[in-house]
């Protein structure tokens, strides 16, 4: 096929694509401008019910400490750092489905980072601020109630990011184990991802500097067109599916989730996508936060990192570099069959992940 076929193949892909980029974009400014907030209804879907207290806020971040199921417990917290995209009920979906609730039984101290949507007040919030004051308040604060010395932290998606860069601004912290789910370091690998950076019709300053705000729906719209069928396909499956009472469930618990993003501040998108997806800066080790580079190779404590096989969302292309990027001498990979989201909850998370996770924080001492 010659050069000039396969360019007009391509235009109509391109076009298209760029047509969707565009209309989500003026959708995003047209629906979120000041006093035009189109009212939202969620599912009464009963998800986030093991006990917990909240003992610290800042901005849009909330610390959970989990009310213990046991009367003995380990000595060495477990703080999760959630995705500040994302809700955290995804690890606490249900009794016997839930992530918190598994290590909650296994004898952990288990805290939580979660996040709620920014306002305009919180637009100017970038990653120094969600790294240096958020995780690093939340640390010494979890440090306080449990009376310990140190801790271990496990960061999902756009977590991890957070969690490995305060890890490595503090090699000698408090930090003691370190895990990371499905994190993306390297933004090569996010190709769909770069095409809406690089999209003609994407302006990340603009949009920054009208709304302040990214709102959750364009997050959103950005996460299917990775995988335009996928919504189609999932609702077929639960067709499928719709005498299995269980299944349906738990399948429209997941879909409220994938489709419940959080908004992000303008500063936190626009580094995102400047710093990250177009100039690179992670995997380069040349992030910055409050004029200290960011370098992996300073992390040396013990590190975990599990991938999926079939992410979309964070291809394993965009993780895999993490674990020759981190410093540590004991670090090791896990990697699941299944997507973003199996990966941390569903069978094989039940069933692979947790036990291996947790076999790997008793062996290093917890």
């Amino acid at each position: 096929m010659s050069t000039l076929a396969q360019t007009s193949r391509q235009a109509p892909v391109d076009d298209t694509f760029e047509s969707h980029v565009g209309r989500t974009v003026e959708r995003a400014i047209s629906r979120n401008i000041p006093g035009l907030r189109i009212p939202q209804t969620e599912s009464e879907l009963d998800v986030g019910t093991t006990p917990k207290d909240l003992i610290y806020s800042r901005d849009t971040a909330r610390l959970y400490q989990y009310r213990p199921l046991l009367d003995e417990i380990y000595r060495v917290p477990l703080l999760i750092v959630m995705s500040p995209v994302a809700k955290g009920y995804i690890l606490d979906l249900a009794k016997g489905q839930s992530f918190v609730e598994y290590f909650l039984l296994q004898g952990y101290d288990v805290y939580m980072i979660d996040w709620v949507a920014p306002r305009r007040e919180h637009a100017a919030l970038g990653f120094d601020n969600f790294v240096c004051d958020v995780v690093g308040d939340a640390v010494n604060k979890v440090l306080e109630v449990s009376g310990e010395p140190d801790l271990t932290m496990i960061g999902y998606c756009m977590g991890g990011m957070l969690a490995s860069m305060y890890t490595a601004l503090n090699p000698d912290g408090a930090v003691k184990n370190l895990a990371c789910f499905t994190t993306p370091v390297n933004a090569d690998g996010m190709t769909l991802y770069k095409r809406w950076a690089e999209a003609k019709s994407f302006d990340i300053d603009r949009l920054v500097d009208e709304l302040g705000i990214i709102p959750g729906d364009m997050v959103n719209a950005s996460i299917q067109a990775l995988r335009p069928l996928q919504k189609s396909a999932g609702q077929l499956n639960l067709l499928n599916n719709v005498h299995n009472d269980a299944f349906v469930k738990a399948q429209l618990t997941f879909d409220r989730w994938a489709s419940d993003q959080l908004p992000i501040p303008g500063e936190v998108a626009r580094g995102m996508f400047k710093d990250f997806l177009m100039d690179n800066k992670f995997a380069l080790n040349a992030f910055e936060l409050r004029g200290e580079t960011v370098d992996l190779g300073k992390i040396t404590v013990p590190f975990l990192h599990v991938a999926a096989e079939y992410d979309h969302i964070v291809p394993t292309a965009a993780s895999k570099d993490l674990i020759s990027m981190v410093g540590s001498k004991d670090k090791q990979e896990i990697v699941v069959k299944g997507g973003h989201v199996s990966l941390v909850a569903g069978g094989n998370a039940i069933y692979r992940l947790w036990p291996k996770l947790d076999e790997w924080l008793r062996e290093r001492g917890t």
